[in-house]
């Protein structure tokens, strides 16, 4: 494998992946017709919030009583 100028960094180190710039953009891209999705509703988050206080509160409940 020959080190090619379109694949020398800066510095002259070998870029195995071709050009990291060239991937940088592809990755940055957007696709068309693609929008940005709305934020989630707050509800399932919430529900998700009181089920792990729920639980951490039975975690809890049952330790004390184990240890009493």
């Amino acid at each position: 494998m020959a080190n090619t100028p379109s694949t020398q960094g800066p510095e002259g180190n070998y870029d195995p992946a071709g050009s990291t710039q060239m991937f940088r953009a592809f990755v940055d891209e957007t696709p068309q017709g693609a929008s940005r999705q709305a934020p989630a509703p707050a509800g399932p988050r919430i529900g998700l919030i009181v089920g792990v206080v729920v639980a951490v509160l039975v975690v809890a409940a049952v330790a004390w009583l184990a240890l009493k």
